[in-house]
């Protein structure tokens, strides 16, 4: 029997952002990508908050699983890594990081992400993706691959992505600097060579991760899976990567 393996998108994606990755995996693996609540068919799920969402995790999870999880469903990969123990066999994260450690700047941040919240609830569907889609993290895309990252925005609905991003942002959620330790399945993680601000939230992070390494994809950008699906398979795979503990070039 194939592999258990869930993979959870980025805010403002859909499940159908890791189709080209799935694909690369042929018969390896059996991936599940859902939609997370806020986001496209689960735009209409409520709550959405970080219990329930780990609930539908542990819900869809077979009983060993590789967790992946992208930008924010990567926070949520690692909060649901720690709440489900065992469950989870190996975790990768892409672009990720454990949330805020300061309290003030967190709090900060979630009225920052209020206001975007509001935003978002005045801007049609169309009007938020494109400006989204010029936020700095994500400005390095290329042509053929921000098309396609517009087009899955588009699966979601304005009211959905606010209660996302009230419930699920980085304000949000509390930070897990302090529970890194207690990660005991190997962890990779996932970073774009043009991704500065990542990679170094990244060696941070192995540092605090018994059984972590830390791969760099060259040339890709913050969403490393779109801009290179088929080494992000490879990665998942266990056929690419870094020597445990390592970066490649490093």
């Amino acid at each position: 029997m194939s592999p258990g393996l869930v993979l959870l998108h980025g805010f403002t994606h859909t499940g159908a952002s890791w189709e080209v990755v799935s694909a690369g995996l042929g018969e390896r693996y059996r991936p599940l990508a859902p939609d997370i609540r806020g986001h496209g068919a689960s735009s209409e799920l409520v709550p959405v908050d970080l219990e329930t969402v780990i609930g539908d995790v542990a819900g869809l999870a077979p009983p060993s699983c590789t967790l992946v999880g992208y930008s924010m469903g990567g926070r949520i990969a690692l909060h649901a890594a720690l709440a489900l123990g065992d469950r989870i066999a190996r975790l990768v994260l892409i672009g990720a990081s454990p949330g805020i450690a300061e309290r003030t700047e967190r709090e900060a941040r979630q009225r920052a992400d209020e206001r975007l919240a509001e935003r978002i609830e005045r801007s049609t569907i169309e009007e938020f993706a494109g400006h989204w889609a010029t936020t700095p993290v994500l400005g390095t895309l290329t042509p053929d691959v921000a098309a396609a990252a517009h087009a899955d925005r588009l699966r979601n609905t304005p009211d959905g992505l606010a209660r996302a991003l009230r419930g699920l942002g980085t304000g949000a959620l509390p930070s897990l600097w302090d529970r890194l330790g207690e990660l005991r399945m190997p962890v990779t993680l996932v970073v774009g060579e043009r991704d500065r601000k990542f990679a170094g939230v990244a060696m941070q992070m192995m540092a605090e991760i018994a059984r972590a390494e830390v791969v760099a994809v060259a040339g890709a950008s913050h969403a490393v899976h779109l801009d290179a699906p088929e080494q992000v398979a490879a990665i998942i795979a266990g056929l690419g990567g870094a020597p445990e503990g390592g970066v490649p070039g490093q």
